[in-house]
């Protein structure tokens, strides 16, 4: 009798390098941490290098045995070291070195610290992966030397992870990296987590959900004039902000300037945990992006059932189906008039079954997870 194949999996020795880890909050670093969840379910070891948080310095173990290195290295300008390029090379080395690292993956184009160890750990001869999860310009200052520096960065890489085919295109243009060793891998969402709950929801009113970083690059400004413009023509209409960031002083001026107390409740900064239970109760979610590579918020809300009105901005077109999404112009009439669209079909009753959603974003979910056993397998 033929025996059934044995299947070797090889097992891997991961460091995950970015300037942004929790305790911080963002998408980034709540990718890191689910990647390296999931690898270590597969059976790697993976740990992680970040810089300090406050009095977080050292060594710091998370669930499942998650190892997390806060470098004593202080922040240079928002969350970001400083670029030295190999300033932190006898430290990082001797990490590389402890722990028999084999793969050094960066994460996010801004992460100066994620360049850092990539390089470093390209010149001991390990293999470099990166994901960049953002879109850049080419005109400002800011982005012509964000864009050289990531080109010397980037040269020696083995190979780049973009979440949108948009972000593939910007990172090969703005980076230089051949096109053949970039790969497009679209982030994901749990949906047995964020499942629909209608019965949180106020069926007096029209809930409007915001969950974001409370950043210029985010459409704040966009944000605070659509709830000046529709607050005072739709008195059912109520606001529900959940996060943090520079500009939350904006929101909190128009909210008290224009009385709006009643209608615009500004949570603050979230829990990755506490996200769920905050967009069940809302009827709309609103993204005002002003450029975005993929919005895991969009998925997060669409999963929870929730209509999704959202600004046209780079990889967001490819994020959800057609049915799910009101796609607008990046300005102030386009948003209003999407939220209008999405109220009116919300008030005639057309609409995707919430439980349906969910159901769709898990088969997306469980379609690419196949597709990654299959390749792993070989078959």
């Amino acid at each position: 009798m033929e025996s059934d194949p044995v299947i070797h999996r090889t097992q891997h020795i991961i460091c995950m390098a970015s300037d942004f880890f929790y305790p911080n909050t963002g998408g980034v670093e709540e990718h890191i941490y689910n990647l390296s969840q999931c690898l270590i379910k597969r059976g790697h070891k993976v740990i992680v290098i970040t810089h300090c948080y406050g009095e977080r310095v050292g060594i710091r173990y998370l669930t499942s045995g998650l190892k997390v290195y806060y470098l004593p290295i202080k922040v240079f300008y928002s969350q970001c070291a400083l670029p030295t390029m190999i300033c932190n090379i006898a430290i990082v080395r001797h990490i590389l070195i402890r722990e028999c690292i084999e793969i050094v993956h960066g994460h996010s184009a801004f992460s100066v610290l994620a360049h850092e160890v990539s390089i470093i750990g390209k010149l001991m001869g390990l293999k470099t992966v990166f994901t960049d999860h953002s879109l850049f310009g080419f005109a400002d200052m800011s982005a012509v030397l964000t864009n050289k520096y990531l080109q010397m960065c980037l040269c020696e890489c083995d190979h780049c992870i973009c979440v949108s085919h948009t972000g593939k295109e910007n990172t090969v243009l703005r980076a230089k990296v051949r096109a053949h060793k970039v790969s497009v891998i679209p982030n994901a969402v749990d949906a047995y987590t964020f499942t629909p709950d209608p019965k949180k929801r106020d069926s007096n009113v029209v809930t409007i959900i915001i969950v974001s970083r409370l950043v210029y690059r985010k459409g704040v400004d966009l944000m605070a004039a659509v709830i000046t413009d529709m607050c005072p023509r739709y008195p059912n209409l109520r606001f529900i902000i959940g996060g943090d960031g520079p500009k939350m002083w904006l929101l909190q001026e128009v909210r008290e300037r224009k009385g709006f107390q009643h209608c615009v409740s500004l949570l603050g900064s979230l829990k990755h945990s506490e996200v769920r239970d905050v967009l069940v109760k809302g009827d709309i979610f609103l993204n005002t992006s002003l450029t975005e590579a993929y919005c895991m918020a969009i998925v997060e809300a669409a999963s929870c059932g929730l209509k999704v009105v959202s600004t046209s901005v780079g990889g967001i077109p490819e994020v959800l189906p057609e049915n799910m999404i009101y796609l607008t112009e990046p300005n102030i009439d386009s948003i209003v008039k999407g939220v209008e669209l999405a109220m009116n079909d919300l008030k005639n009753g057309k609409i995707v079954c919430p439980f349906e959603c969910n159901r769709m974003l898990a088969e997306r979910v469980y379609k690419r997870k196949n597709i990654d056993i299959a390749k792993d397998l070989k078959l």
